[in-house]
C-alpha cells in the first residue's frame, strides 16, 4: 500500500500579502488574486493534508501515521515524533512584503504554545527584478537599541536586506528576524509549527482598516540580536547528483537536478523522503508505480521504500528528509 509516491491535496492560504503566482506559475487550483501559501504536506492541527492519488486517496496524513507508523516515518523518526509529522512543506508567493517576524525555538514554543519551534529554509524559485528579502540585522545590536528603533517606527533601519534570484537558498534559524520581500516565489521547508511572532507589518491595514496583531512582548526574549553570517547557503549544481543545501537536526535538504534516468538507493536512510519540484517535470517511480511531478508539486516517499527511480528531461528537485 505504501509502495508508490504519495501526493497530497494542496491547502491554499489567502494572505493580505499574497498574489497570483501560485495559480499562474505553479497552477494551483486557486480562484483568488491573494493566495499567499500552498501547504503541500501538513500535520498542523486544523490543516491536515489529505492524499490526492493512488490506493490511499482520501485518507489524511494522520490516518497514514496512525496506521503505518515507522513504515511511513522511519524507525528513529517514529520513536522521536510518534504520530506527528515533523515537517511542514510549502510554496509561498509574496506579492507584497510579509511582516518582519521571527519564530521561537523549541523550548519557548513548547512552554508557551505546546508546539515545536520553527527552524526553516527557503529556496527561491522565481524573483521579480530587484526583489529582496530581509534576513537578520545589519549588525549586532542591543535590546535597548532594538526597542528604541521599534517604538519610533524605525526598525527597518536595522534590518539586513539581500537581493535574490532563482536558485538562491537561505537558512532561517529560530530567533532570526526575517521577511520575504515583494515579488518572491519560493519553496519553504520547516518544522511542523505555525508559531510566528510579528514585530512590524509595514503599517498596513486590511480592507476593513484593521492592522494585524503584533507580538512585541512575546518576541522580545526570542530574538537573536547578534549579526551572524549563517543564512546564505552555497551549494553546487551537479547533474544527476544530490548536493546538500541545508543540514540541521530538523531536516536535510539537497538539490537534485535530473536529466535522463537515475536510481536513488535509500536503503541506509531511516526516513521518508520528500521531493519538491522547483523546475521542469519528472517521473518518480517505486516498484514500477510511478507519478509525474511538475514544477510546484510535491511527492512523499514512505520510509519503507529503499529504491526510487527518477526520470526527467531536465528537472530540478529538492530532496528532503529527516535523519
Amino acid at each position: 500500500m505504501l509502495n508508490y509516491p504519495i501526493r497530497f491535496e494542496p491547502i491554499l492560504k489567502e494572505k493580505i500579502w499574497g498574489g497570483n503566482k501560485l495559480k499562474q506559475i505553479l497552477h494551483k487550483p486557486s480562484t483568488s488574486e491573494n493566495t499567499g501559501e500552498s501547504w503541500e504536506i501538513s500535520g498542523v492541527k486544523g490543516d491536515i493534508s489529505v492524499v490526492e492519488n493512488g490506493p490511499l486517496k482520501g485518507q489524511s496524513l494522520n490516518d497514514l501515521l496512525e496506521r503505518y507508523k515507522e513504515r511511513l516515518l522511519g524507525k528513529r523518526n517514529f520513536k522521536k515524533f510518534g504520530e506527528e509529522f515533523p515537517l511542514l512543506i510549502k510554496f509561498i508567493d509574496a506579492k507584497t512584503e510579509l511582516s518582519v517576524q521571527l519564530h521561537p525555538h523549541d523550548s519557548i514554543a513548547r512552554e508557551r504554545h505546546n508546539s515545536f519551534g520553527k527552524t526553516e529554509m527557503w529556496y527561491i524559485m522565481q524573483a521579480d527584478e530587484g526583489a529582496e528579502i530581509n534576513v537578520g540585522f545589519k549588525k549586532s545590536i542591543s535590546e535597548a537599541e532594538y526597542l528604541e528603533h521599534l517604538n519610533s517606527g524605525r526598525i527597518t533601519e536595522l534590518l539586513n536586506f539581500e537581493k535574490v534570484q532563482k536558485g538562491d537558498s537561505f537558512f532561517i534559524n529560530t530567533g532570526k528576524v526575517h521577511a520575504i520581500g515583494a515579488g518572491v516565489l519560493l519553496a519553504e521547508i520547516q518544522q511542523t509549527s505555525d508559531i510566528t511572532y510579528r514585530i512590524y507589518d509595514w503599517d498596513r491595514v486590511d480592507s476593513e482598516g484593521n492592522s494585524r496583531e503584533l507580538h512585541t512582548d512575546l518576541a522580545l526574549d526570542a530574538i537573536d540580536f547578534e549579526r551572524k553570517e549563517d543564512f546564505k547557503m552555497e551549494y553546487s549544481r551537479e547533474e544527476n547528483s544530490s548536493t546538500n543545501i541545508a543540514n540541521c537536526e530538523y531536516f536535510t535538504t539537497n538539490f537534485l537536478p535530473v536529466k535522463g534516468s537515475i536510481t536513488k538507493d535509500y536503503s541506509d536512510l531511516d526516513s521518508f523522503v520528500i521531493f519538491m519540484c522547483v523546475s521542469g517535470e519528472a517521473e518518480i517511480s517505486i516498484e514500477g508505480n510511478s507519478e509525474k511531478v511538475f514544477q510546484g508539486q510535491t511527492l512523499l516517499i514512505p520510509a519503507e521504500n529503499s529504491e526510487v527511480k527518477i526520470t526527467a528531461n531536465g528537472a530540478e528537485l529538492l530532496e528532503v528528509y529527516v535523519s
